[in-house]
């Protein structure tokens, strides 16, 4: 038995150390295939040297402009402005609120009264100074989130990244004192995630050494750490696989359902919730890996992104159920029918009031808010619902609790590409009262907003918003610049975007989002449309749009150019490579461009459920066709191209950008680039730098499309 037992080991030993092999192989045939590849160094000098001589390049042909220095100015004043918004969370008597200004360059986490808030002008008390910090330390502290530990409210555990990153250090900070702890809470930089238990425990994941974070860079591992113990003592309550994408534990601290959760996320959409019920007891939450899964108060509430069967009964992909906690653990499966999708309505979002539940509902991409309450009917417990008293009839709105344990007041914001955003205050059954009015950062007197669509190769409608002049002359002269992203069923609805309308709208452009799939805008059926295999389908679309703007002698192809992001990157590389036909210029933002190493690079391979594997050859297959930095070619005539990125991304690697630039550089494509020091995958780490940023994206399209 014993040389049966050594004969096995022997030949996991020599299966795995011939994976090993073969991927250092691979990996060796990849550094030689791709000559760019020494630019993944994020650091390293000699990349660094690169990234310098083609940033003073962009610099050179950009800023001379003559109506750059006017537009960063413009911005930075927009985005530098008191009179924005400052939106607020409720902790006990106290609204919070972060706020980055002209002179708080890196920013103030401060708060006030809600009788202080509704004042034009309140007063605040600042809790901590980021810039006095980071002069203090030596540090470009950039603030990520906080989170407050009940019922006093007067210690947190604040997250603050270096230069941008979604890598964080945790520290413990007396609110009372105003000051960090030197002997409280604290965790180096790191990804991960932390939360309260009581005030001398915490959740924790995050790196605790060899072996401790995933494939995707994120943790394995969550922990039980208590006060005045080393991290090391922290106690383990839940251990994922190296291939998930990440691991957590977190504390439901609602008066009267104080629960605790670990959750195991295999991959986007994919994830496992388990309630903690003790140190030592686990219990999975049954119900599909794929769906959305929260516990409010005494339910359990689940939405739904795949079709689920039931006792013989089918509940529709899309649809928000609910059920009673306590008694779905003990067995039962007695579960109620919130929202169910039509073919043009889906579910964007839902929230929690006192004594009641809010749906976010889209239609056409177009929100409309229901009040659900359950009551008395006959001897029966039933849901009604009604429309949300005062709620706009268009645009983006969005609803929020103030404080889901103690009120029905909530707060509502709602904004369109002209109309400034709004922040009312309001209680369930009453119009709500506006609090805070974002004041016109550019004449939109002169625009309207129009909804159309476009047909897509399959024949699929996909819709598009285009904000342009009144009664514009359909003479193909316009130039337009076409936004998307579709991806990660993340729905692009119409928003007040100064910046846009200064730098684009202002100088005689029409703006246009297109809805393309790929996106949340049909919930996830319009989703799982653009998945992996049939990721093409999402450039199909966004292609149908550019032909129909076309078609509508909107514009020409000479006037006519793309912008995207991260994933909207990726839909800019692929516009680029696969319908240079289509556009005369486009601006590629922190993108994801090089499909064959994603999944190698930082956080690339948390994305595979999305895009595919292309470790695997049958993958691999599809995955090449929208793969930019393979599909680039010497002898095609491309749109000329800004690339923008971040040293400090590490969610997306900046080798991306580099490479297809460096690549397209060398076969003579007009192209330029530019990477921020700072900024993680937002590209910009404040205000400054964002307008700088923006600066440089819009003059590049102006000076290509308005000539």
């Amino acid at each position: 038995m014993s040389r049966i037992i050594l004969l096995l080991v022997f030949m996991m030993a020599f299966m795995a150390a011939s994976a090993r092999d073969s991927a250092m192989a691979q990996d060796e045939q990849t550094q030689q295939a791709d000559p760019y590849q020494w630019l993944e160094d994020v650091g390293g000098e000699k990349a660094l040297e690169w990234v310098k001589a083609r940033n003073a390049v962009a610099q050179k042909r950009i800023e001379a402009d003559g109506g750059f220095d006017k537009l960063r100015t413009d911005l930075l004043a927009i985005l530098d402005s008191n009179e924005r918004i400052p939106f607020v969370t409720k902790h006990g008597e106290y609204y919070y609120n972060f706020w980055r200004d002209r002179k708080n360059e890196r920013g103030l986490w401060r708060r006030t009264t809600l009788s202080e808030y509704q004042k034009s002008a309140p007063e605040w008390e600042v809790l901590l100074d980021l810039d006095a910090l980071g002069k203090s330390e030596g540090e470009n502290w950039v603030w990520k989130s906080v989170s407050l530990l009940r019922p006093d409210y007067k210690r947190a555990l604040v997250s603050l990244s270096r230069g941008g990153a979604d890598a964080v250090v945790v520290r413990e900070f007396d609110l009372e004192q105003k000051t960090f702890l030197t002997d409280g809470f604290s965790l180096p930089e790191a990804k991960g995630s932390v939360s309260w238990v009581d005030q001398d425990h915490i959740f924790i994941s995050t790196d605790f050494g060899t072996g401790s974070m995933t494939d995707s860079g994120y943790p394995r591992i969550a922990k039980l750490w208590k006060r005045g113990t080393p991290v090391s003592e922290a106690k383990v309550l839940y251990e994922g696989k190296q291939q998930d994408m990440s691991v957590g534990a977190m504390h439901d601290d609602t008066p009267g359902h104080e629960r605790n959760f670990v959750s195991r996320n295999l991959a986007f959409y994919n994830d496992e919730l388990y309630w903690l019920k003790s140190p030592e007891e686990l219990i999975k939450i049954d119900v599909p890996n794929t769906a959305n899964k929260s516990v409010v108060r005494e339910m359990l509430i689940i939405e739904l992104r795949e079709p689920w069967t039931v006792a013989s009964k089918t509940f529709a992909a899309g649809s928000l159920l609910v059920a009673d906690f306590d008694a779905y653990m003990s067995g039962k499966r007695d579960l109620e029918v919130l929202f169910e999708p039509t073919e043009s309505t889906a579910l964007s979002s839902f929230g929690a009031t006192k004594n009641a539940l809010i749906l976010n509902v889209l239609e056409d991409v177009k929100n409309r808010i229901y009040v659900l309450k359950r009551t008395d009917r006959e001897g029966k417990k039933v849901w009604s619902k009604e429309p949300l008293v005062g709620a706009p009839a268009f645009g983006t709105v969005n609803v929020t609790a103030v404080d889901p344990d103690e009120s029905d007041e909530y707060f509502m914001t709602s904004t369109d590409y002209l109309n400034p955003t709004t922040l009312s205050m309001g209680t369930l059954g009453q119009a709500p009262k506006e609090l805070k009015r974002l004041p016109p950062f550019f004449d939109s007197s002169k625009f309207e907003i129009s909804q159309n669509f476009a047909t897509s190769d399959d024949g699929t409608k996909v819709p598009y918003f285009m904000v342009a002049p009144k009664g514009l002359e359909l003479n193909g002269e316009h130039p337009t610049l076409l936004y998307g992203y579709g991806g990660f069923e993340i729905s692009l609805q119409p928003n007040y975007n100064a910046s846009v309308g200064r730098a684009w709208l202002s100088e005689g452009g029409v703006y246009v989002v297109a809805n393309i799939r790929g996106g949340g805008e049909y919930g996830p059926r319009w989703h799982q449309a653009a998945l992996k295999e049939n990721r093409l389908r999402a450039y199909e679309d966004f292609a149908a749009v550019a032909k129909d703007l076309v078609a509508r002698k909107v514009t020409r192809k000479e006037r006519l150019g793309v912008q995207g992001g991260s994933n909207g990157g990726l839909l800019v590389g692929n516009m680029v490579t696969l319908y240079p036909e289509l556009f005369a210029a486009g601006v590629c933002q922190v993108p994801l461009l090089d499909m064959k190493r994603y999944n190698k690079l930082l956080a690339g391979a948390s994305w595979m459920a999305e895009y595919g594997n292309p470790d695997y050859p049958e993958q691999w297959a599809y995955i090449r066709k929208f793969s930019p930095y393979q599909n680039v070619q010497p002898n095609v005539q491309y749109p000329k191209v800004l690339f923008t990125t971040s040293t400090r991304d590490d969610r997306v690697h900046p080798g991306h950008a580099r490479k297809m630039m460096a690549k397209m550089e060398s076969q003579g494509h007009s192209v330029w680039y530019y990477e921020n020091i700072e900024g993680g995958h937002g590209g910009a780490a404040n205000n400054k730098q964002s307008a700088y940023m923006q600066s440089l994206a819009y003059t590049f399209l102006k000076q290509e499309l308005m000539k």
